[in-house]
């Protein structure tokens, strides 16, 4: 189709930030880092490759997920330990604070509660930052490998890619059934994974994961957490995913409670304010 006269002058307009977040209240990462100091481990679990586990994370506690033997992304589910309704809302976290998160960035909660859920205090991965290709690391664009999709691009019923894990993980922490758990599984905080879009197609696209052991993602709970996370079956994602070829490597989940005193001040965040009438 023919271009119309004014095609540049369209192009060039600007672009205007959809939600300006600095009026979104501030995380106190000074409080959090003294809190921090000395804080009690509490609890662990490791992520076996090719599988999920889950791990509860008290309010005021810190999450630490790391790297223990080699490359590998890990896809993360966050629900209110009290009522699996709430949960990680990916696609409003990506609209106020960008495609990945870092520290400082907050992991928030669906409608119609949409509070922050938790707090991302340390990454040491930050010194990647954006790339040549467009890509960077911890990303909420990124959904999960299901077996849905794999069915959808003409391939076999598979597993053990991160959908089914955490179905079945959530399914073992709460008793119910694979039916209900699936009902819960939403898109994933993909912890390690460095991803973007083509600049020519605006195709996802991943790519090795600069993450090695030792490399660690925290989070701090704002209110009580539910932690599910899969070892993704693409190992470091730089080849493909949902399958059994990739190498891949454990996962550990630590939970860390701060001392007593430490949080003085501190308080979960309330619930959305919105009075929910929709103009009526």
């Amino acid at each position: 189709m023919t271009q119309p006269v004014d095609a540049a002058d369209r192009r060039a307009i600007r672009p205007v930030i959809c939600y300006p977040n600095d009026t979104l209240p501030a995380p106190d990462l000074t409080l959090y880092g003294k809190a921090r100091e000395g804080a009690e481990k509490i609890g662990e679990v490791t992520v076996p490759p090719r599988e999920a586990a889950s791990i509860e994370v008290p309010a005021g506690c810190f999450l630490k997920i790391t790297s223990i033997e080699g490359p590998q992304v890990g896809d993360l589910n966050l629900f209110n330990s009290a009522d699996l309704s709430e949960r990680f809302y990916s696609g409003k976290t990506r609209a106020l604070h960008g495609t990945h998160v870092t520290t400082g960035d907050r992991l928030w909660s669906n409608f119609p509660t949409l509070r922050p859920l938790a707090t991302v205090t340390t990454d040491t991965l930050d010194w990647y930052g954006i790339d040549e290709f467009g890509g960077s690391v911890h990303d909420v664009i990124g959904t999960r490998c299901d077996p849905y999709t794999g069915r959808a691009l003409g391939g076999p019923d598979y597993h053990h890619c991160c959908h089914s894990n955490l179905t079945r993980a959530l399914a073992q922490a709460r008793g119910m059934s694979l039916e209900e758990a699936e009902s819960h599984v939403h898109d994933v905080l993909n912890v390690f994974m460095c991803t973007g879009f083509t600049r020519d197609t605006g195709q996802y696209f991943m790519k090795a994961s600069p993450v090695r052991p030792g490399d660690y993602l925290e989070l701090f709970a704002e209110i009580g957490l539910l932690a599910v996370m899969s070892a993704c079956p693409g190992g470091d994602c730089g080849s493909e995913h949902s399958s059994d070829t990739a190498p891949c490597h454990p996962m550990l989940m630590e939970v860390f409670k701060p001392q007593v005193g430490r949080l003085d001040g501190w308080q979960s965040p309330e619930i959305n304010p919105y009075d929910r009438t929709h103009g009526l």
